[in-house]
C-alpha cells in the first residue's frame, strides 16, 4: 500500500466517522425533542405546548442567526422582494400550525401512536401535490399509500390510550407538514427564490414567534407568570425549557448537514428506521400500554412508507 492509499482510507474512515457521528446526532436531536415534548406536556404536567413552541422558534431564530452570520456555516441569502418574504410568512404559518398541532397531540397520545400518524406525511403529500399542482403519480405509487391508511386505522383501532381530540390534532400536525412540503415546492421553485433550509428557518422562526406571541396571550393566559412560580418550586423546569429549546435547533441543524452529507436514499431509510428506534425507546421510557393490533397497525404503515419509497424512485428512474 502506498502513503497515498493510505491516506485515502484514513480519510475515508474519517468521513465516515463523521457520517455517524452526524446520524447520531441527528437521531439523537429527533428523537429527544419528541421524548422531552412528551415529558414535559403530559408526565411533567407542563400543559403550554403553544408557549413550548414558541420557546422552540426563539431558540430557532437565535441560533440560526448565529450560524449563519458568525459562524458561517451557510452562506447568507437576503430575500429578494417583498413577495418572496410574503412566502416565506405563509410557510411560517403553515410550520407555526404543523408544530403547536403536534405539541398538543404528544399531551393526549403516546409517543408510538403519534409516530404511526406521522409516518402517513406521503399520503398527505400526495393528496397535496394533486389538488394544488395536479401532478400524478403512477399507479403504483398510490396503490403503495393503501397499506400507509391502512396501517393507522387499524393502529387507531388497537390503540388503548386513543384520544379523539389528540387523534385529530395529530392528523392535522401531519397533513401541515406535508402541505409546508408541497408549498415549499410551489412557493419556491424559481432559481431566484430558491433558498437553502437554514437560511429559510432564519427567517421562518422569528415570524412564527410573532405569530405565537399573541397566541399565547390569548389562549394561554398568564403561561409567563405561571412558569416563574413552577420555576421557584422548581428550577428544573427552566433547565428542561432551555434544553428542549436548544434540541429543537440542533433538529434543524443535524437534519440539514446530514442530508448534505448522505445521499438521498440513505436520507430515506434513515428516516423511515428513525420513527422505530423513537417508538421502542418511547415505551420503554413511557411503558404506555401497547397492544399487538396497535402494533400490527404501525407495522403496515412502516411498510407502506416504504414500498412508496421505492415505487417513487422507480418512477424518477
Amino acid at each position: 500500500m502506498t502513503g497515498k492509499d493510505a491516506a485515502a482510507g484514513g480519510g475515508g474512515g474519517k468521513g465516515r466517522l463523521f457520517t455517524v457521528g452526524l446520524v447520531t446526532a441527528w437521531y439523537s436531536s429527533n428523537i429527544g425533542v419528541l421524548l422531552l415534548n412528551k415529558y414535559l406536556l403530559s408526565n411533567y404536567g407542563f400543559k403550554y405546548p403553544i408557549f413550548l413552541t414558541m420557546c422552540h422558534m426563539s431558540a430557532c431564530s437565535l441560533f440560526s442567526y448565529a450560524a449563519i452570520a458568525w459562524l458561517r456555516i451557510v452562506p447568507m441569502q437576503l430575500p429578494r422582494s417583498r413577495l418572496q418574504l410574503a412566502k416565506i410568512a405563509a410557510l411560517s404559518l403553515v410550520f407555526c400550525a404543523s408544530v403547536v398541532s403536534g405539541n398538543i397531540s404528544l399531551r393526549y397520545l403516546p409517543v408510538s401512536f403519534n409516530q404511526a400518524v406521522g409516518a402517513t406525511t406521503p399520503f398527505f403529500t400526495a393528496v397535496f401535490a394533486y389538488l394544488m399542482t395536479v401532478k400524478r403519480e403512477s399507479f403504483l405509487t398510490y396503490l403503495a399509500l393503501v397499506p400507509v391508511v391502512t396501517g393507522v386505522i387499524i393502529a387507531s383501532g388497537g390503540e388503548p390510550s386513543f384520544n379523539l381530540f389528540g387523534f385529530i390534532m395529530c392528523v392535522g400536525a401531519t397533513a401541515a407538514r406535508a402541505l409546508k412540503t408541497v408549498l415549499q415546492g410551489i412557493l419556491m421553485s424559481s432559481d431566484g427564490e430558491k433558498i437553502n433550509s437554514m437560511n429559510l428557518l432564519m427567517y421562518m422562526a422569528p415570524i412564527a414567534v410573532l405569530l405565537l406571541v399573541p397566541a399565547t396571550i390569548f389562549m394561554e393566559d398568564n403561561v409567563v407568570v405561571i412558569t416563574i412560580q413552577l420555576a421557584r418550586k422548581d428550577i428544573n423546569i427552566i433547565w428542561y425549557l432551555l434544553f428542549n429549546s436548544s434540541l429543537a435547533y440542533f433538529v434543524n441543524l443535524t437534519n440539514f448537514l446530514v442530508t448534505k452529507h448522505t445521499s438521498a436514499l440513505t436520507l430515506q431509510v434513515l428516516g423511515n428506521a428513525k420513527g422505530a428506534v423513537a417508538v421502542v425507546i418511547s415505551i420503554l421510557i413511557f411503558r404506555n400500554p401497547v397492544s399487538i393490533t396497535g402494533m400490527l397497525g404501525y407495522t403496515l404503515t412502516v411498510i407502506g412508507v416504504l414500498l412508496y419509497s421505492e415505487a417513487k424512485k422507480r418512477t424518477k428512474q
